[in-house]
């Protein structure tokens, strides 16, 4: 099919893309110490030098003292690290690159290749990995307000070193994700309760707290799945309604754009309807969506961690949406890997030049 839709310039309030292409956020462990490196600067300078329209950095911690499983996972605060975020900005800016941050805070979940662990307890809704599964602590009302709080101060931090918008981490079973799964969000405060709304509220504070940090026209992304890292067929919203009402509070509260985490981008998301979560998202907020899982390649993420490669496939069932009005920007992860000019080979037709992802690949990844 013809690419005129991947490579149109797509704007929200201040951001200015240059095409519909997302680099994924995909963890890295590459920053000794949290602080990132030259190196780090020169893996997301490459990406913008290979037209990528909008980077989102790895998942990078906010000043909690359990908000990290891992000790080289990037912070995104202190006097070490943000000066090396300023590197990293720069570095994509002189490239012609934009870029986002994506905040994060792990929550209860544990590290599965490391017994590393940081100064205080892991930190959840309710002290749960999963469900029935307890770790770490229940959050207090304070530790809630100050990890809002911490939340703010990045998004505030990356606007003024020069970033161009701001994503939260709020999916795969990381915190925000905890508050909004009842398996692991057991809470009967205002921060609990039986349904998905209530569930919701941590979220949504947190975005009226980054979009006050951030002012009016500074894009603000919140990245949202389904499934769980502790349970694939996990759902939150069962229904079309059920959707509606966890995903309108959060575009009231400040969310710009939902970035939208599956799998597999063309599988539907409920029966009678081939769209996608991406596609629900849009029509039911009216709110700009990415796509994102599986594009351009032959095998899902999840599988290469048990060693599975994949190859180049097809983008006519991406673009058959995108042309459609599904969603407005595409989301590419693995792909970018192995080959910083993807976007440039896709949109010169440069097919046969277009590589392999094998799970040797990941040393750039983690």
């Amino acid at each position: 099919m013809p690419l005129d839709s991947l490579f149109q310039p797509f704007q929200i309030k201040s951001l200015k893309l240059p095409n519909r292409v997302v680099m994924a956020p995909m963890t890295r462990s590459f920053s000794p110490g949290g602080v990132p490196t030259t190196q780090v600067a020169d893996y997301y300078q490459r990406r913008a030098a290979g037209s990528v329209g909008l980077i989102i950095s790895e998942g990078t911690v906010v000043k909690r003292p359990a908000s990290s499983n891992d000790p080289n996972v990037p912070h995104f605060w202190g006097e070490d690290a943000l000066p090396a975020w300023k590197g990293v900005i720069d570095a994509v800016h002189a490239s012609g690159g934009l870029m986002a941050p994506q905040l994060w805070h792990m929550g209860a979940v544990r590290n599965r290749r490391s017994d590393w662990l940081p100064p205080a307890p892991m930190e959840g809704p309710s002290g749960l990995s999963a469900p029935g599964k307890p770790f770490g602590q229940a959050m207090t009302d304070a530790d809630i307000a100050d990890t809002i709080a911490a939340f703010a101060q990045a998004a505030g931090d990356a606007k003024s070193i020069g970033f161009d918008a701001v994503e939260l981490h709020g999916a795969h079973g990381y915190l925000i994700d905890q508050f909004f799964w009842d398996g692991t969000n057991q809470r009967t405060d205002g921060y609990g309760g039986a349904s998905l709304v209530q569930r919701s509220r941590f979220a949504a504070e947190m975005l009226k707290a980054v979009r006050r940090a951030v002012g009016p026209d500074y894009p603000v992304i919140i990245r949202l799945s389904q499934w769980k890292q502790q349970d694939y067929a996990a759902r939150l919203a069962n229904t079309p309604d059920e959707m509606q009402a966890w995903l309108r509070p959060l575009a009231d509260a400040g969310a710009d754009i939902f970035h939208c985490s599956q799998r597999r981008f063309w599988e539907p998301e409920f029966e009678g309807s081939d769209l996608n979560f991406a596609g629900w998202a849009k029509k039911l907020t009216g709110k700009p969506t990415i796509t994102v899982g599986s594009v351009g390649l032959t095998g899902e993420f999840i599988a290469a961690f048990g060693g599975e490669s994949s190859k180049p496939a097809s983008l006519d069932e991406l673009l058959r949406r995108l042309d459609r009005g599904d969603f407005d920007l595409v989301a590419v992860g693995r792909a970018l890997i192995p080959d910083p000019q993807w976007v440039v080979k896709i949109r010169d037709g440069r097919h046969s030049e277009l590589m392999d992802f094998s799970p040797k690949s990941l040393g750039t990844l983690f």
